[in-house]
């Protein structure tokens, strides 16, 4: 399948996890055996208008991310390319009624990847031309369903993981309780702290996974709330070194106020932790726990307190094969099963 992928600004002009999931999922489907192409503004150095630092080919289709220039070359350039589907983000909305145009000159679908936190709104015309919206969640998907899509038009097609890296990283020491978030506005490590508070006469260790702008405020809560000797703060931590942890943890604690796909609940929960989910309405994180037995979702800090207390009865894991269905090769699995059956419905038209 030869997929065009269409995002004016990559991660590497605005880096937003929308962008980066999208970014994934073109490595991914390359992987696979797709081949995929990646049409944007220029981000890499020199005057090569195609740049392939991995399997993905990237396209400058301007040098710049100049949105009137870069709609005017893109239909043209897609029709060229002559891919059997578009898969776009949904912003600039002038971008994405380009890439709409490219795809028509193409004869191949439209996909739009919407994965929630774009930052300026789609406008009506844009939100009316694609062939398919792919949400990573069922609360991202009522957003775009309040946003105008036709909820016949939606899918859910969840984040992937690496399901053969989780079974070879080996376990680090022991410890109660991880957390993992960027420490910024919408982390919440208060009901967490205010949680591990109650249990302040208990014997329990927890690590705090991330940084970002309000790590010394949550060090200096840990510190008025008298745990700061027992809360490790481990910094950002890269894949390996929060798999490790994850291993050697008995709960992982989720209550960020915002998630629209919960990825490190994933990876927990790939990793044997036992999950401890508040809940948020901003947050999708519930969605992952719903249907297991040995998770607990709850409301308050003396909700957390009470699961972490009784999960400390329940065996302590390192790897849950059920989370298979979310390998990379599962997931992308699905995108293929969507475009297949979009082109195949592309063609009765």
């Amino acid at each position: 399948m030869r997929v065009a992928v269409v995002v004016m600004e990559t991660s590497h002009h605005r880096d937003t996890e929308g962008r980066r999931h999208l970014e994934r999922l073109a490595e991914t489907l390359s992987a696979a055996g797709h081949e995929v192409s990646v049409f944007c503004a220029q981000w890499w150095g020199g005057n090569a208008t195609q740049f392939e630092p991995d399997e993905v080919s990237y396209r400058g289709v301007t040098v710049e991310p100049a949105e009137p220039s870069f709609c005017t070359r893109l239909p043209a350039l897609l029709a060229k390319y002559r891919p059997d589907v578009v898969h776009a983000f949904p912003t600039p909305s002038s971008v994405l009624r380009a890439a709409n145009a490219g795809a028509k000159l193409a004869r191949a679908p439209l996909v739009v990847e919407w994965y929630g936190d774009h930052e300026a709104p789609v406008s009506d015309r844009a939100i009316g031309g694609a062939d398919q919206f792919v949400t990573p969640s069922e609360l991202v998907q009522t957003r775009l369903w309040e946003a105008g899509a036709d909820s016949d038009l939606t899918t859910v097609i969840p984040q992937s993981i690496d399901m053969e890296l989780v079974r070879e990283v080996d376990p680090a020491e022991e410890v109660d309780v991880v957390y993992a978030h960027p420490l910024d506005d919408s982390a919440n490590v208060e009901s967490l702290f205010l949680g591990l508070a109650e249990l302040r006469q208990q014997g329990w260790s927890a690590t705090i996974i991330g940084d970002g702008p309000k790590r010394e405020t949550y060090e200096q809560e840990a510190a008025d709330l008298r745990i700061d000797d027992r809360v490790t703060f481990a910094g950002a931590c890269d894949r390996e070194q929060r798999l490790a942890i994850y291993k050697g943890a008995h709960v992982f604690v989720q209550t960020a106020w915002r998630e629209h796909f919960a990825t490190e609940l994933l990876w927990a929960l790939s990793c044997g932790c036992i999950a401890v989910v508040e809940y948020q309405t901003e947050s999708s994180a519930h969605e992952l726990v719903e249907h297991r037995d040995r998770d607990f979702r709850v409301t308050t800090p003396q909700e957390i307190a009470d699961a972490i207390v009784e999960s400390a009865g329940m065996d302590h894991r390192t790897l849950d094969e059920s989370l298979a269905e979310y390998d990379h090769g599962a997931v992308v699995g699905q995108y293929a099963d969507l475009y297949e059956r979009l082109v195949d419905e592309h063609g009765l038209f």
